[in-house]
């Protein structure tokens, strides 16, 4: 196991699904655009406005996913000081804010036509750009804190504070009255979607997953690099 972690190893693979990820990136996203500009049908009350969906959907999605993640990787970091899940998490936290910025300005645009405004303050709003603000303070606490423990720490504590946040987003059209409609698609019980909207919903997440597999990962490899050049500099 140590050698699997090993930074060599580690960056032998990431080239290996950075090449693979990259050659079928381009396919996969000619598929799910096919099916949500041409083969998906138009909203019978919003038009082809309801396309913005496929994305604002998905950016919300990987936004949320992010922050619960790097949340419980901080949990991991803090209690056992693993060097590489820092890693991860400053590789992660980026893409979080680009989707959770995405999905607040497709939501915008989408909510003109929908709702005749393009920003309200309802709960699921603010809630988002709350969450995009707690991107943002751990970014810039990696970023100008020099000392490591204490970044680390000041970063584990913002992130499990923003795991708060996580559940509110998630349910608060269900706790106040805002102008989000509930929940279209449910794990559990039955999803209020047709199947010609859900399959390139799903199409476009798979992609943007790819997406979000492509950046972290280069993400990762700068992230490598740089601490072997500090530890070449120690020596």
């Amino acid at each position: 196991m140590i050698k699997l972690l090993n930074f060599n190893n580690i960056f032998f693979w990431i080239e290996k699904l950075i090449n693979f990820i990259s050659s079928i990136f381009f396919v996969f996203l000619l598929v799910a655009l096919s099916f949500a500009l041409i083969f998906s049908p138009p909203d019978y009350l919003q038009g082809d406005s309801v396309r913005i969906m496929y994305i604002h959907v998905p950016s919300a999605w990987i936004s949320l996913a992010s922050f619960t993640f790097i949340a419980l990787l901080s949990i991991l970091h803090f209690l056992f000081k693993i060097k590489n899940l820092k890693l991860v998490i400053k590789s992660i936290a980026p893409i979080g804010l680009m989707f959770t910025c995405l999905a607040l300005v497709t939501g915008s645009i989408w909510g003109q036509p929908t709702w005749g405004t393009w920003w309200a303050w309802d709960a699921r709003i603010t809630s988002m750009s709350i969450l995009a603000l707690f991107y943002i303070v751990l970014i810039l606490t990696y970023k100008f804190v020099s000392e490591e423990d204490k970044a680390n720490k000041i970063s584990s504590f913002i992130a499990i504070l923003g795991l708060i946040n996580i559940p509110i987003i998630k349910y608060s059209v269900e706790w106040w009255n805002t102008l989000h409609q509930p929940a279209s698609i449910k794990l559990s019980g039955s999803s209020t979607i047709h199947s010609s909207m859900l399959t390139p919903l799903l199409l476009m997440f798979f992609v943007l997953l790819l997406y979000c597999a492509l950046i972290f990962l280069m993400k990762y490899k700068t992230e490598i690099i740089r601490i072997k050049k500090k530890n070449l500099k120690r020596l």
